[in-house]
């Protein structure tokens, strides 16, 4: 059964589990502004509240993504008078983003010192240091025949990771090297130079450290850290067991948290730039951590993609309301749910890759729930039709599934109980998402970083 066959608009399958709601002095005006499509479901969330909503999306190929869920527009410039609060969804808007604040204007987003955070890792590296983290020794080239002497005269365990900004697809061109002689990393580069060289104008060599991955983020209010903080744990590799390529994410394991370790040594000591910065929204931080310490690896200055919609699950306060708070620099309190949250990326080919006569077949086709429950389904790029969720865009990247639970088992039980309501053509996803912390929960509370 079709979402359109249990009603006119699919939308109320969602709003009989989450009623609009009016906050304190009544609905505000939001607008999203986008280079992709990628905030789409926080914002039909903050619709579902009670407040107005507009969406903005530059990119050509993601024109029809949200149809019939949000009200588009095609010059975002021409409604900053009309929005109460402007959302920045991505890096690449920071100059914007400090303009309007100077201007008065409530903003959630990026700021021109948070954006080089992200898009300059080499920056993003030295700020960590100065603030006195510990960090993993790196390289930064722009000519990748510089880079092929080093790894000849330095032979070592690399990972490769593209620089500066660039568009989703590229960002997983990152290499993860298993050679302790860094000859797998040589081979890649030198095989493939040609290519690199006209997707990836910077890069950088970080010596590769054995540990557990964990990020730690927290929304920041333009003066200080909003509480609890969130740990989380990424799965970035398209296939269970992390095998196969780089996708930017396959799933995440959240939970919510008082100041750590982990925090404490590595994002807390960023607050004063931050703030200095005029940054108001989610920031993260991606470590490795082993029995020597917590190292840095990289930030994350937006709302992150899946975990804003995982965030979703677990966070109980009303998001207009929240986000409308801290762009006023006010202090707030998350109301989150105990325990974990998880969340599962599921997808139709070509995703990870673009393949235009590849997205012709898929483009179009119903996403059918079986029972009309769309409860814990979030969207990726889909639209509706006749009342029918459908595959939009040109990626594949088609819904990101939520469960949460007590346990880190009630919650993947609720997330793949849920996808087991959908059927969609040839989706796939991974099986293993929270699997790893079994483990990983050992070893960072042995090492004492949890507390």
């Amino acid at each position: 059964m079709t979402n359109g066959q249990n009603g006119k608009n699919s939308l109320l399958a969602i709003e009989k589990h989450q009623p609009y709601v009016n906050i304190a002095g009544g609905g505000k005006k939001f607008l999203f502004v986008s280079w992709e499509s990628l905030s789409g479901d926080l914002a039909l969330q903050i619709k579902k509240e009670g407040h107005e909503v507009r969406i903005y999306v530059k990119a050509e190929s993601d024109k029809d993504v949200y149809d019939g869920f949000l009200e588009k527009v095609s010059d975002w410039k021409e409604h900053i008078e009309w929005s109460d609060i402007i959302v920045f969804d991505d890096v690449g808007f920071g100059k914007e983003a400090d303009e309007l604040r100077k201007s008065g204007k409530l903003v959630v987003g990026g700021s021109v010192y948070t954006d080089k955070l992200e898009e300059d890792r080499e920056f993003g590296q030295s700020e960590m240091k100065r603030v006195g983290m510990l960090i993993l020794p790196h390289w930064d080239f722009t000519d990748y025949d510089l880079a092929l002497k080093f790894i000849q005269e330095n032979p070592g365990r690399y990972v490769y990771k593209p620089s500066g900004f660039m568009q989703s697809d590229s960002k997983g061109l990152l290499f993860l090297g298993k050679d302790e002689d860094g000859k797998d990393i040589y081979e890649i580069i030198r095989s493939n130079k040609n290519v690199l060289e006209k997707k990836v104008k910077q890069f950088q060599l970080q010596k590769f450290a054995q540990g557990v991955e964990v990020a730690v983020g927290a929304f920041f209010n333009g003066n200080d850290f909003v509480y609890p903080i969130n740990i989380n744990f990424e799965h970035k590799k398209l296939f269970p067991g992390d095998i196969g390529p780089f996708t930017g994410e396959m799933g995440t394991l959240v939970y919510w948290s008082g100041p750590n370790t982990i925090f404490k040594t590595t994002l807390e000591k960023m607050k004063e730039d931050i703030k200095k910065s005029g940054y108001v929204g989610y920031i993260d931080i991606n470590c490795i951590a082993n029995a020597r310490g917590i190292y840095p690896l990289e930030f994350t200055c937006r709302f992150g993609y899946p975990i804003i919609s995982i965030q979703m699950e677990g966070i109980i306060s009303y998001w207009g309301y929240f986000l409308h708070a801290i762009a006023k620099g006010e202090n707030f309190e998350l109301k989150t749910k105990r325990g974990f949250q998880i969340g599962v990326v599921c997808a139709v080919p070509p995703f990870p890759y673009d393949d235009e006569s590849e997205m012709n077949i898929y483009k179009d086709l119903s996403i059918i729930f079986k029972k009309p429950n769309t409860e814990g389904a979030h969207l990726g790029d889909v639209k509706i039709v006749d009342g029918s969720w459908r595959i939009a865009g040109d990626t594949g990247y088609a819904l990101v599934i939520t469960g949460s639970g007590t346990t880190v088992e009630d919650a993947r039980k609720q997330a793949y109980g849920r996808i087991e309501n959908i059927l969609l053509q040839n989706m796939f996803y991974r099986t293993d998402i929270g699997l790893g912390w079994y483990e990983d929960s050992d070893k960072l509370q042995t090492w004492g970083y949890l507390y």
